[in-house]
């Protein structure tokens, strides 16, 4: 089956790089006009867009601090502007681990920056996008978690594993509520994904040879595997689907 998503609207949450770049770009090259979003690197965001227009096709870019609820509101004016409608499908893809800080050490305020640019944002992207999609009767959603939410992710990193799982339970509570209108909320879980700064910044060399190990098709992800499953829910081919979450890993995890 051809995936087809001519005339509709996508738009990706941090969509500059990595993952969120690959999907960006797999929607685009199935015919969906793409928002292109980055917070602070806006040469990564137009490189991107120039990406999707190289391949023939359409995107354009917008910037937005998504932990600020006037931000988001703002940006989906000039998305619903500059595209001529409302939003089909979203991406919550933006997210961080900000730095690695056992418990013992949290503090407050950081505590409140992962939580708030991996759940807050989710929630109010979702809000944003939610009305839009109740008026057309339809419309995909797709959370970006991660396998640390079933894990407590390495060492320093439970605030965002227990960020990443909260958006798997809010991704269950808000399917149940929007399916009356045809909105289907789903999301993906990506494992070890190499090709990105996340494990760049994160994760030494031994951890990752390590890791890499330990996965049953013995090799690391890619960004282009965690697209691959995020246009499935987007398309057409997902639309018994709600609720649910694909686990992008290898096998290293399995429910």
């Amino acid at each position: 089956m051809h995936i087809n998503l001519a005339g509709q609207i996508a738009l990706v949450t941090g969509s500059n790089g990595g993952i969120g770049r690959a999907i960006a770009e797999r929607l685009a090259a199935s015919g969906a006009m793409v928002a292109v979003h980055y917070n602070s690197n806006k040469e990564q965001g137009e490189q991107t867009v120039s990406l999707i227009h190289g391949a023939g096709g359409k995107a354009a870019l917008f910037q937005a601090n998504l932990t600020d609820i006037k931000q988001i509101e703002h940006m989906m004016i000039h998305i619903n502007r500059e595209f001529g409608g409302t939003v089909d499908i979203l991406v919550n893809n933006a997210g961080h681990l900000v730095k690695r800080v056992l418990n013992l050490d949290m503090t407050e305020e950081h505590y409140n920056r992962v939580m708030d640019v991996n759940f807050k944002s989710c929630v109010f992207m979702c809000k944003a996008v939610a009305e839009g999609m109740k008026v057309k009767g339809k419309g995909k959603i797709v959370n970006v978690t991660s396998v640390a939410a079933h894990n407590g992710g390495g060492p320093g990193s439970s605030i965002y594993a227990a960020g990443k799982a909260a958006m798997l339970a809010y991704s269950k509570g808000l399917a149940k509520e929007l399916a009356n209108s045809q909105i289907l909320v789903n999301a993906v879980s990506p494992g070890f994904i190499g090709q990105t700064a996340f494990h760049d910044t994160f994760t030494p060399d031994e951890a990752r040879k390590s890791t890499i190990n330990g996965i049953p098709l013995g090799r690391e992800g890619t960004p282009e595997d965690v697209a691959n499953a995020v246009l499935f829910l987007a398309s057409a081919m997902s639309d018994y689907l709600t609720g649910e979450s694909i686990e992008v890993n290898g096998g290293m995890f399995m429910r």
